[in-house]
């Protein structure tokens, strides 16, 4: 009898300890339950944030000094993150030192050449190419000698971050790494090795990517339909382009605008070149959240018949659905771009505003 009530005593103390101890782990593994591509820290969702980490010893020792500079000027340039362009250096041909065929010159089994191992179809047909001519690729010319020459590394570093950025980077890193090279081995070698190079051992991301980082813009709102209009269209993020696309898994530049206001209830019109006559024109500098971006972009457009079309979320940042070869729908910059015509407002449109006025009165 003694000895079932020790142990009945010991069970109760061994039970009050396990409870303890999960108290004391909840919050651990809360804050370690966020996502994160570097592993569990919360994202910074200040503007100020930089995509371009600090060397490690490890880059400094590893990487050629020419090459180092390049990894950096480009990734800047582009706005990639310069670790990730290095770790496919690193993975490809060691910056340019292997001595496997393809990288000085020729190619390999694959087809593939240079320093960053492009296929000759991917650069642009050719191994050299003149600049400026008309190709189909990322050949690129990174010294401005007027050549675009696989086998340069200035030339074939920056079309590999021309490449990444296209395909998703720097918000969808991993994505953009697939289609560089379609095995997800490949992959986790190119981030480990990119982490790495890294002082704090992080690929770090744009702040615009990390949903978390929503409510500070949806509070910023000028409105509660425009909060609820925004919240709809930045949950579409990671969704890929389609052409004449309104969801639920795939939108174009006009159709995630156009299903971002029917989410509130409210119809404005479906394609790009209907919305740019709808919306009451913005003096640039003066647009908001919400508002239209409008572009002369793509085949048959021009000064007063836009092609593309992005909505605004913040000043200098919207929120689009590009092209079918320019990675997810993500949130970026539009004043970086030189082909934007101007800003509109849908919601002053009469129409809107008729709309909205019943939806009160209902």
């Amino acid at each position: 009898m003694t000895g079932n009530r020790k142990i009945y005593l010991a069970l109760i103390v061994a039970v009050a300890a396990l409870g303890m101890l999960g108290l004391t782990l909840a919050p651990m593994l809360m804050i370690g339950s966020f996502p994160s591509i570097t592993g569990g820290s919360l994202p910074d969702c200040d503007d100020s944030v930089q995509l371009a980490a600090d060397q490690s010893d490890s880059a400094t020792s590893d990487i050629p000094p020419e090459y180092l500079k390049l990894y950096r000027e480009n990734g800047k340039k582009i706005g990639v993150q310069w670790n990730v362009l290095a770790g496919v250096g690193k993975r490809e041909t060691d910056h340019g030192r292997s001595t496997l065929p393809g990288v000085q010159s020729g190619t390999n089994y694959a087809g593939a050449a240079g320093p960053m191992q492009f296929l000759i179809s991917t650069w642009g047909g050719k191994a050299k190419i003149k600049i400026p001519s008309k190709f189909n690729g990322y050949a690129s010319d990174g010294d401005g000698d007027g050549w675009a020459d696989i086998y340069n590394p200035a030339d074939a570093i920056l079309g590999a971050a021309k490449m990444l950025k296209r395909n998703g980077a720097p918000e969808n890193v991993r994505r953009s790494l697939f289609v560089y090279n379609r095995a997800w081995w490949y992959v986790d070698q190119v981030m480990d090795i990119a982490q790495k190079y890294a002082r704090d051992g992080a690929v770090r991301t744009p702040p615009d990517a990390e949903s978390i980082c929503d409510q500070p813009l949806l509070e910023a709102a000028p409105s509660g339909t425009v909060a609820g209009i925004m919240e709809y269209a930045l949950a579409q993020r990671g969704k890929p382009y389609l052409w004449g696309g309104t969801g639920p898994d795939a939108f174009d530049c006009s159709g995630i605008i156009y299903m971002a206001y029917r989410s509130v209830g409210l119809t404005i019109p479906r394609t790009t070149f209907e919305q740019w006559p709808f919306g009451v024109k913005v003096p640039e500098g003066q647009e908001q959240a919400g508002d239209l971006v409008f572009f002369n972009a793509g085949p048959g457009t021009s000064a007063n018949n836009p092609g593309h079309v992005g909505m605004v979320v913040s000043p200098g940042k919207m929120v689009e659905a590009r092209c079918r070869l320019c990675g997810p729908i993500k949130v970026t910059s539009y004043r970086d771009r030189t082909s934007v015509m101007g800003f509109t407002r849908p919601l002053q449109n009469p129409q809107v505003l008729a709309q909205l006025k019943l939806r009160e009165q209902g």
